[in-house]
């Protein structure tokens, strides 16, 4: 679900995500969104319009999303202000995104997820009970909340581990797909990871996302 970087960290997510689990949580509800077309392992989804809790990190992908992940986390698990006070924990949700976070890295040509020590936008989809109005404010102030608009994505699905190489790979299959469709490409690539860091790789879902 996350690119983990040390012992540490992998502790503490592991820590987290089972509380979830163990705790009923099983039932992870995902974005909703309207299958438009399936060709194999590609997709096209109309995605509904959704809130996101989302946070920015910096440096290499694999820091960058552990960092992420912790700081939309610690959100999600209590700190935060509830609307009537005191504070609130969320129900985990799935998947867990991150993509490239600058202006000018939105529309760059290269299909790709590298982008070594650029900037990183990680986030969770909020709960589809939730609106702007009613989820509770971040303590963090660098955990900020987004209303999405719908919005047409093509989706590659894949299963395994997401190494560099093979997340490019994924996304090069991904942008040669569209460019087959005639769809063109509104945003920059993101990887979506819908596992727990435990499950084995063969049972992993993992998706590139690319808007169109």
């Amino acid at each position: 679900m996350v690119w983990i970087t040390s012992h540490k960290a992998k502790a503490l997510l592991t820590a987290v995500l089972l509380g979830f689990y163990i705790g009923g949580a099983m039932a992870i509800e995902e974005p909703n969104y309207q299958l438009v077309e399936k060709v194999d392992e590609f997709e096209l989804r109309a995605y509904s319009a959704m809130v996101i809790a989302e946070t920015v990190a910096q440096g290499p992908i694999d820091d960058a999303s552990s960092q992420g992940f912790r700081a939309v986390a610690d959100f999600i698990f209590g700190n935060n202000t509830a609307k009537s006070g005191g504070s609130e924990k969320i129900s985990m949700t799935a998947p867990v995104t991150i993509a490239p976070g600058s202006e000018a890295q939105t529309m760059q040509s290269e299909a790709s997820l590298k982008n070594e020590q650029g900037m990183w936008k990680i986030h969770f989809v909020m709960p589809s009970a939730y609106s702007m109005d009613t989820l509770p404010e971040p303590s963090n102030q660098a955990v900020s909340l987004a209303e999405i608009p719908p919005r047409n994505m093509a989706v590659l699905r894949f299963s395994g581990l997401t190494g560099e190489r093979k997340v490019a790979e994924k996304t090069q299959l991904l942008m040669d797909w569209m460019t087959s469709r005639n769809l063109t490409p509104k945003s920059a690539p993101k990887l979506a990871r819908y596992n727990p860091p435990w499950t084995l790789p063969f049972w992993r879902r993992n998706e590139v996302m690319i808007e169109y």
